[in-house]
């Protein structure tokens, strides 16, 4: 038995077992049951999208063939980190047939099913005879298994035995533990993970099989350590989300994608077995719309493809955000939480209708039979939605602090990192921020692929991709992440970067015109640094300000400012300008004095470290510039960085960039004048034509950066009329406070 299973099975010792004694007896009890299978059916006949859902789902059970024959579950001899197609079994096809048996009593559906199930149970077992998994994900297996709790009422009880006993059987073996057999391309993932694991079978299986007489012990075995498992997933991802609503991982394509199924299967299922909603007991997982409203970015090209931020193992092929199965989440969401927080439920409804499809299936054939299409959840408008003051939102388990000027396609967009408590396929990129303005202008470097190259593990996850700070101490190794491995003498040297961990977040404070953030990384880059603090500052709508504070251990080991652009920058003295599609990114670098600005990149240097390039896939690389070109935008593998590096070693050093970020129309950057005292270092920004509350004038904002001690400084800010009248003025303290904020409108304080 895995170290998971025990684990959780701890979490839950103690436990008023009462709710194995709710689990009914009859069949069917997964998803839905005698009560409610009623007026399931009833809806799928009438006229409507159900009606049509069922004409889909009886068109394609009638062209499955009527005695299937699986394949692809021979050995394989790929290494075990490059993926392998998936054995060609039945297991959502006989769902398919069970529902269409269910819904119309024809016996060839019955008899198909029966048959899938028979030969995809035989191929699971040869899979794992011959070492190889049947599938990354679980999905098809637990299709399987509910496919056969459909049909368990029509079938003999040698026939049940003949599927049942063998399923359980497959699922027992492919578990993890000590003793048993390495099985290639095996998802062993705990209920930290998105749980579409092999452990992720456990609850379905004994669902399944509970209390039937044929494998009773094994049953109970796998129910209690399935329900162990799936509650501790559901108390991790309710501290993951707690009041903001990010879910385990701050990677749309995990989050938006495959993740959410692994709740909703389990709170539908455990509804439908015992009677109980059990989602009531988990409202923070109502929030998770939240996020995704705050890390879409409005498609100017084409508003049904929302553009993300390309965050840790987000393909950077174009930058879009996964809103495949938006529309199914989102009803999801509405199904489970309206009664416990309608202000995300709105929000859910909100998103649901910017989704690019009605798909309600994606992948689970019942679910647009189960799903409730009518509902009394009013969504916001998106005018409602624009109108949201808040500029920046904290989503404290994933680190990432969203900062934004509104919510329109020419909207300025930042995505800054740092606090991480959750690290599902995050980086090596505490203190890292990207900046959109009509396009990607700092951005993230290299890309996933389709992971077989090594540009995913040597540059890719590695600080040098983002835009960080580097600190290159001789001899370093390269920090682990996954990915193909290189035998290349340059994979076992470091590239100055961070080696794991979180930085420490010291402030955040937001308002109408400035958010603040300051964050400590030196725990990250550990021995080579007691000090690598970033202050970052945005001011509405299109300018940030960047103050690092950087130690090394040793004078000697080189410290590195970076800035990753698509396109190659231009430099003039200390001066970057740099274009992509229809935005324009300055950069002013202020500190350090005699600072030395060099340009790496271009063909055979795009992801260049260690002394390599560590080049992607060519295949990839053409299939992306393909789409790219059907989209006009992309692919945003960042071509091109800056390094900023002190013209002489010291142990400290001071760093003060100013970005701008605009049009292709304007040619200068922000007025930015660099000022200094005794313990301070700072800009003053001066902006003329700057516009509040429909006045004109021009806005001036003093910002100072403690140069040692606290981490600190202030904003201090006037905006007068043409004529020099002072129309307002204010300050902002840089305070060592995180704001906490709770909700989909937070209050600041």
């Amino acid at each position: 038995m895995s170290v998971v299973v025990f684990g959780a099975l701890a979490v839950v010792a103690g436990e008023d077992a009462s709710w194995q004694a709710k689990i009914r007896k009859d069949h069917p009890r997964m998803f839905f049951n005698a009560e409610t299978w009623p007026a399931i059916k009833a809806q799928a006949l009438s006229d409507g999208y159900t009606r049509e859902r069922l004409n889909a789902l009886l068109k394609a059970v009638d062209a499955y063939p009527a005695d299937p024959v699986c394949s692809g579950y021979e050995p394989v001899t790929t290494p075990p980190s490059t993926p392998i197609p998936g054995v060609k079994e039945f297991g959502e096809q006989a769902a398919r047939c069970a529902l269409a048996w269910r819904f119309t009593g024809k016996p060839e559906y019955l008899d198909k099913a029966r048959k899938m199930l028979v030969v995809s149970v035989a191929a699971y077992r040869q899979a794992y005879a011959n070492r190889r998994a049947v599938n990354w994900y679980s999905t098809s297996r637990i299709l399987a298994l509910c496919a056969y709790d459909w049909i368990f009422e029509a079938l003999t009880p040698d026939q049940r035995r003949e599927i049942i006993v063998p399923l359980l059987e497959h699922v027992a073996e492919i578990q993890p533990g000590p003793g048993k057999p390495a099985i290639i391309r095996r998802n062993t993932g705990g209920p930290k993970t998105g749980f579409y694991s092999v452990p992720s079978l456990l609850w379905y299986a004994g669902l399944a099989a509970h209390g039937d007489g044929f494998c009773d012990d094994l049953a109970r075995s796998q129910l209690e350590k399935g329900y162990a498992l799936n509650r501790e997933m559901l108390d991790f991802r309710a501290a993951s989300s707690g009041d903001d609503g990010a879910l385990v991982s701050g990677v749309s394509g995990y989050s938006m994608g495959a993740y959410p199924w692994a709740h909703f299967n389990f709170f539908h299922t455990y509804l439908s077995a015992t009677g109980e909603n059990i989602a009531m007991r988990y409202p923070e997982l109502a929030l998770f719309p939240n996020w995704i409203w705050w890390t879409w970015i409005p498609n100017a090209r084409d508003p049904q493809r929302p553009l993300q931020f390309g965050w840790g193992d987000d393909q950077h092929d174009g930058n879009l955000l996964t809103v495949d199965r938006l529309y199914q989440h989102m009803t999801q969401t509405m199904f489970f939480f309206k009664e416990v927080d309608l202000d995300a439920a709105r929000l859910a409804a909100s998103l649901r209708d910017l989704a690019p499809n009605r798909d309600l299936a994606g992948g689970w054939p019942h679910y647009p039979f189960i799903l409730a299409l009518d509902n009394d959840v009013v969504p916001f408008t998106r005018e409602e939605l624009a109108a949201c003051t808040l500029k920046a939102r904290h989503f404290e388990s994933t680190g990432q602090f969203f900062l934004r000027s509104g919510w329109e396609p020419d909207s300025t967009y930042c995505l800054f990192t740092a606090g991480a408590k959750s690290f599902g396929h995050k980086h090596l990129d505490e203190n890292n921020f990207v900046i959109y303005k009509h396009d990607f202008l700092a951005l993230d470097s290299g890309s996933r692929g389709i992971e077989t190259d090594t540009n995913l593990r040597y540059y890719y996850a590695q600080t040098v991709a983002h835009n960080c700070i580097l600190i290159h101490k001789p001899g370093e190794k390269t920090p682990s992440y996954w990915g193909p491995l290189s035998k290349a003498p340059e994979a076992q040297v470091g590239h100055g970067g961070q080696i794991g961990g979180a930085a420490q977040v010291c402030a955040f404070s937001t308002g109408s015109l400035l958010t603040y953030i300051a964050a400590d990384a030196a725990p990250v880059y550990r021995d080579k640094s007691t000090e690598v603090v970033r202050q970052f500052v945005h001011v509405q709508p299109d300018f940030f300000v960047v103050y690092d504070r950087v130690n090394a251990t040793d004078a000697a080991y080189k410290k590195e400012w970076l800035l990753h652009t698509q396109n190659e920058p231009v430099i003039t003295n200390k001066l970057l300008r740099t274009d992509c599609g229809k935005g324009r990114l300055f950069c002013q670098t202020l500190l350090p004095e005699n600072a030395v600005l060099t340009k790496v990149g271009g063909p055979g240097r795009e992801f260049w470290a260690s002394g390599k390039n560590w080049e992607l896939d060519p295949v990839f690389v053409k299939q992306a510039e393909a789409r790219a070109a059907k989209r006009g935008t992309g692919p945003y593998f960042g071509n091109w960085r800056l390094e900023v590096s002190p013209s002489a070693p010291r142990v400290d050093d001071r760093f003060l960039h100013v970005l701008t970020a605009t049009d292709t129309s304007r040619e200068k950057p922000v007025a930015a004048r660099l000022i200094r005292d005794d313990t301070r270092d700072g800009v003053v920004l001066t902006v003329p034509g700057y516009k509040i509350k429909d006045r004109d004038g021009t806005l001036t904002v003093a910002i100072v950066f403690n140069r040692t001690g606290e981490i600190g400084g202030e904003a201090r800010y006037t905006f007068k009329d043409a004529d020099g009248s002072e129309i307002s003025s204010g300050r902002f303290a840089f305070e060592n406070i995180v704001t906490p904020q709770a909700g989909v409108f937070p209050s600041t304080h």
